[in-house]
């Protein structure tokens, strides 16, 4: 795989399915626009596709009850309401679709009511004169001309986002049989999200931070707002996080969430919880063992059970959990897909279940699941596979404790021996996957072996193997991330006298810690959007207010001990210093530190910037940057691990 190939990375949205009518959203990179297009498919439950919508950027199709409509989302290339995305609905045997929004910033994905009429949906709606809008005077200020803003509150914007109390997410409802704009239900006040209706159609759940979002705060609440008007109600106060609710038809309301009642408000597995009587919600799953994957979509009830998608040692696995269970286990839950695999979306109607499934030699296909083995039904990953991909190898081991370590080798072609890069995931709760990895596949296929995995502190293995870096970063995780490395090492066709350590975000972090303790590992080191400074990430990043002391503590020594600022004059090696121009996640100042240390300290580096970039660059970011990033990180290690 080289650099432009990401073109043929050709990734499935979440699938909607209605009796045989199966649609999911396919979308993939292009350089020529430096834009990622997207448009609608449809699905033949035996086999075969055919165009839904010719795009050139459709997205999030949801089926009426009466499956006789299709809702969705359509972005044209304009500024303002034209390039957002937008309300659509056409009728399932074809025709031309209506648009139902003119927002200026655009809608979030619509929701059915159960009459197959009406829709919710959420929106930021922008205060006047600011992000193109006319302000008291009927003027239009240009971003830097519009007035100052005036912030009073530690959550006043996010990554990838942008500033938020200037422009709060309201829940609208329309009527898709009548003209007119959408209708707002709930206030300016404060944001909502993740809409869902009541099955009697009279309301509209909505997550909304505790308290209806009057302080800071890291809870929330779910709360029903009546659609003709009316007092809303409060439904459920959670512990922590909560994330997608859905009803079941017995009329039972499920959401995913994290609690904070122990103390833990960062490494926090995600559980099922139910909505009953006395709102407070019953908590279904294990805290230890079960880690719900809330990035592939909200649970389906089916029957008696309830789906959800489960990480697992690098495997998204789809299960199923009893409704009347409580604190079920792991092991308790029932398997519907499992293996060398992630399952990045589902969804079921009546006793079809479909997922899309994304493995090591695909990025996503559309698969249904059945008493017999899974029947895939695309074949998205065909272009990418006749690029060539390289092959993944398992490892085991154990850190100098004895812990258990786990990952993943993926070698080039050839007998070697290959020079190494030991490439360290970001999060740190997060997961390296049983996936196609863009990264490491460009890396290997330029001939050098690619070292990844999971070390303590990641997701996945337990919400104790997550926090076992909590106020300990830079220790037990730093010796799992060299285990993994001596472990591949002990291979032949791999040189160990060519390694080079990389990374971004947490990954960054541990690139710049491990470069300054042991710098006599590594030939060099590539470190991107990184955590370089504990004491000023915690008044620079969106989410350091609060990050910083779940993680690292209140007391400034020990930020200080525990940011490898501290100890960049340490480093010995040819250091990349990496970073977004836009990066409100880790901020500028954290690259900019750290390459002026290691300036001032005669440490050989080099500052990369990339223009108009946030912190998801290597994920989300332009096209172009993307592929000009690979060329960037293969030129480095070429001349260092040559």
């Amino acid at each position: 795989m080289r650099p432009a190939d990401i073109e043929v990375l050709a990734v499935p949205g979440r699938p909607a399915l209605r009796g045989d009518l199966l649609l999911a959203a396919v979308s993939s990179p292009d350089l020529e626009t430096d834009q990622y297009r997207s448009a609608i498919r449809r699905i033949s439950l035996s086999g075969g596709e055919t165009p839904w919508t010719q795009g050139p950027r459709d997205s999030s199709p949801a089926i009426s009850p009466d499956g006789r409509w299709v809702a969705f989302l359509r972005a044209g290339e304009g500024k303002g309401a034209e390039g957002s995305p937008q309300v659509h609905v056409m009728p399932v045997d074809g025709g031309e679709s209506r648009k139902l929004t003119s927002l200026h910033l655009g809608a979030d994905a619509p929701v059915w009511a159960p009459d197959s009429r009406w829709l919710a949906f959420t929106a930021r709606e922008a205060e006047p004169g600011r992000y193109g809008t006319e302000d008291a005077d009927e003027r239009t200020p240009e971003p830097a001309a519009e007035a100052p803003r005036l912030i009073t509150r530690l959550d006043y914007r996010i990554d990838n986002v942008g500033f938020l109390r200037d422009r709060p997410k309201r829940l609208f409802v329309l009527d898709t049989f009548e003209e007119g704009e959408p209708e707002a239900v709930t206030p300016r006040d404060y944001s909502v999200s993740q809409p869902v209706w009541t099955p009697d159609g009279e309301r509209v759940v909505v997550i909304v931070p505790h308290d209806f979002d009057r302080i800071e705060t890291r809870e929330h609440d779910l709360v029903a707002f009546p659609v003709d008007g009316g007092a809303p109600e409060v439904l459920a106060a959670c512990a922590g996080y909560a994330d997608q609710p859905v009803y079941a038809p017995d009329g039972t309301l499920y959401f995913f969430g994290t609690s904070h009642e122990d103390g833990v408000v960062v490494a926090s597995n995600t559980g099922l919880y139910a909505v009953v009587p006395d709102g407070k919600p019953r908590r279904l799953t294990d805290v230890e063992t079960v880690d719900i994957e809330s990035g592939s979509g909200p649970a389906v009830p089916l029957g008696d059970e309830v789906l959800v998608a489960v990480r697992n040692r690098g495997a998204v696995e789809l299960r199923a959990i009893a409704t009347d269970g409580d604190g079920a286990k792991f092991d308790d839950l029932r398997v519907l897909h499992a293996g060398h695999s992630a399952v990045h979306g589902f969804a079921a109607d009546g006793g079809t279940v479909v997922a899309v499934v994304a493995g090591l030699d695909t990025a996503g296909e559309l698969v249904v699941l059945g008493a017999d083995s899974p029947r895939t039904l695309t074949d998205y990953s065909k272009p990418l596979r006749d690029k060539g991909l390289c092959e993944v190898v398992e490892l085991e081991t154990t850190a100098p404790d004895g812990y258990p370590v786990h990952g993943w080798l993926v070698l080039p072609e050839g007998e070697g021996p290959h020079p190494v890069l030991r490439v360290v995931h970001g999060g740190p709760f997060a997961q390296q996957e049983w996936t196609v990895f863009d990264e490491a596949q460009v890396y290997a296929s330029a001939g050098f072996a690619v070292v990844l995995g999971n070390p303590r502190g990641s997701a996945g293995y337990g919400q104790s193997h997550g926090t076992s870096v909590v106020h300990n970063m830079g220790t037990v995780d730093v010796d799992d991330v060299l285990a993994l490395l001596d472990k591949a090492l002990e291979r032949p066709d791999l040189d160990a006298s060519r390694t080079g350590i990389m990374g971004g975000s947490y990954g960054g972090f541990m690139t710049s810690w491990v470069a300054a303790k042991h710098p006599d590992r590594f030939r060099a080191a590539w470190s991107e959007r990184a955590v370089n400074a504990w004491d000023s990430f915690a008044g620079s990043s969106d989410i350091g207010y609060y990050f910083t002391e779940g993680y690292v503590g209140a007391d400034p020594e020990e930020q200080r001990r525990r940011s490898p600022l501290s100890y960049a004059a340490d480093i010995r090696i040819p250091f990349a210093v990496v970073h977004s121009e836009q990066d409100w996640r880790c901020p500028l100042e954290q690259a900019q530190r750290q390459f002026v240390a290691l300036r001032q300290a005669g440490v050989e580096t080099e500052f990369l910037l990339f223009p108009g970039e946030g912190h998801e660059l290597t994920r989300s970011g332009k096209p172009r940057h993307r592929v000009q990033r690979f060329e960037a990180v293969l030129a480095w290690w070429a001349r260092h691990l040559s």
